[in-house]
């Protein structure tokens, strides 16, 4: 399983710091979960780049400079506090958490799933699926069910 805890810290420790900028290594799960958070509003802006800083322009990963790609996330505030205040973990390497659409469908309308608590006003749940990596309201819509990554408030 991909370092999806990493990423959690990464973006919260960022917050917590006041920082503008974070990067955090490029991997196609870490650059999925960070557009479900920029589309959702809890990013200002997701871009590629190097240790250095964000690329000015398109530079491809090749097995050449795979060590040294990151992705540079933007960090949205609103009056100085930050959007994102809880990024948490849900599901682990020793213990996958898998959601049929069913309980997707109660979590989401207020009620208890297996052991997860449901979603609170201004929350998301972020879903691996076959469909990609996706919100638990897309997931919805496109009726297909998944491991529950983590959640965002």
């Amino acid at each position: 399983m991909p370092r999806v805890h990493d990423l959690c810290a990464r973006i919260q420790n960022g917050f917590r710091a006041r920082l503008q900028t974070i990067a955090i290594p490029e991997t196609k799960m870490n650059l999925a979960i960070s557009q479900v958070l920029y589309r959702e509003g809890f990013l200002s802006s997701v871009s590629r780049g190097n240790h250095v800083g964000p690329d000015t322009t398109y530079t491809p990963t090749t097995p050449d400079n795979v060590a040294t790609r990151r992705l540079w996330l933007n960090l949205k505030y609103k009056e100085n506090q930050p959007v994102l205040s809880k990024l948490s973990i849900v599901s682990k390497p020793s213990k996958k958490v898998t959601f049929t659409v069913n309980e997707m469908k109660n979590m989401a309308n207020g009620r208890r799933a297996k052991f997860i608590k449901p979603l609170q006003p201004g929350e998301i749940a972020i879903m691996n699926t076959n469909c990609g990596v996706l919100e638990l309201q897309e997931a919805i819509q496109k009726n297909v069910g998944g491991e529950i990554l983590c959640r965002a408030s």
